[in-house]
């Protein structure tokens, strides 16, 4: 297994985004993802892009790096995004594996900390991750951020 940045696998590009489009969008916004995901190929400061878990070149995870999780607090950034283990992959640490690696990738764009948003409980303080803010969604619903500051 290895995780991948999408302008590394070229060839995985339409596949990707599917695969991001069906996890984390509806039927009416296919154009979001992939002009998102086009345009992460060729950014010049690493963010956004778009990761993918690989086994024998197939997707059975992701996760991307951007610079807002469509939320209210545009001055926190970068934010971990579209975190996804396939079911029949779960239970053996690939979540932690692709966290850990988001905040390398994060660390070596110079950031001291990772933002995500989510409505789970308890899956992410299991790693470390601390509940630092709220913030509001684009149709004023309440959203927990949780940060993780990077070790260098």
């Amino acid at each position: 297994m290895e995780i991948v940045a999408l302008q590394e696998r070229n060839h995985l590009f339409d596949e990707a985004v599917q695969v991001f489009w069906k996890l984390w969008g509806s039927e009416k916004n296919y154009s979001f993802y992939y002009d998102s995901m086009l345009h992460s190929i060729q950014t010049v400061d690493g963010i956004p892009t778009y990761y993918v878990l690989l086994d024998n070149e197939t997707i059975i995870g992701t996760y991307a790096l951007i610079r807002n999780d469509l939320n209210s607090r545009q001055d926190l950034y970068p934010w971990l995004a579209c975190l996804y283990v396939a079911p029949e992959y779960r239970g053996k640490k690939l979540g932690s594996l692709l966290l850990d690696h988001g905040l390398k990738e994060a660390g070596k764009r110079g950031f001291n900390s990772l933002y995500l948003s989510t409505d789970l409980e308890g899956y992410y303080e299991k790693y470390g991750w601390q509940r630092s803010a709220e913030t509001y969604g684009y149709s004023g619903e309440s959203i927990k951020v949780y940060e993780k500051r990077i070790v260098k």
